[in-house]
């Protein structure tokens, strides 16, 4: 299955692809590790959140760090997206066909995919990802971080995962996964792995003492295969 945009053909990845991740997401050609970005398709109602994702997009770069995110050149995916190519570094998107109608692919990224629905979507992303980022956003956002967290917790993956709390806006958040492990329903450890880091400098220093390249994520599982 093929996709035209702005004149380029693109294969659209589909869920059977993802049964065999290695050949539908080549990562042989990437010269650095990429972080994967969790974030906004807005830009919220405080420039402090866009301005944090553009210091985050430069500071990765800065870093030797890559880009793995939703593809999008709107919110605050396209500012961390501006930021990383402008910086010289790689940035991968990946965006579900039908987004499309509602997202604008950014176009000047190191590489975009397509795929057939959002779960290929965050399992490709997945794949790339050498570690994983929230900045603030919406339901989405929300969801991807919680489901990264979850596969954590069924040892899929082991790879950091970061919340930048800007300007408090996961606060209460926090608050919830702490009261949800004070009632039994979510272990200490599983809390712990969720980094919580106020500033970038303390994200990009955790990143640079654990991310290395090509730490494979278990994505047959994540895609659901009983082989």
């Amino acid at each position: 299955m093929q996709m035209n945009i702005n004149d380029d053909t693109y294969d659209v990845i589909t869920s059977k692809d993802i049964t065999n991740i290695e050949k539908a997401v080549d990562k042989s050609t990437l010269t650095m590790p990429l972080v994967a970005v969790y974030c906004g398709s807005r830009l919220g109602n405080n420039n402090v959140y866009e301005q944090a994702a553009r210091e985050l997009g430069s500071a990765l770069a800065d870093n030797g760090m890559g880009l793995v995110y939703g593809g999008a050149s709107i919110g605050l995916m396209g500012a961390v997206a501006d930021e990383v190519i402008k910086g010289g570094a790689e940035a991968v998107g990946v965006i579900p066909t039908f987004m499309l109608k509602h997202e604008i692919a950014h176009e000047q990224l190191t590489r975009l995919h397509l795929t057939d629905t959002m779960h290929t979507r965050k399992t490709v992303m997945a794949e790339y990802a050498d570690a994983f980022i929230t900045l603030p956003g919406g339901l989405g956002t929300l969801e991807e971080i919680m489901e990264i967290a979850t596969w954590r917790q069924l040892y899929q993956h082991e790879k950091p995962m970061i919340i930048l709390n800007i300007n408090g806006f996961y606060d209460r958040m926090i608050e919830h996964l702490k009261y949800t492990t004070e009632q039994g329903f979510m272990k200490q450890q599983d809390l712990d792995r969720l980094v919580v880091c106020n500033t970038i400098n303390e994200a990009i220093e955790m990143l640079q003492t654990v991310v290395t390249i090509n730490d494979n994520v278990d994505t047959e599982k994540m895609a659901g295969s009983n082989s």
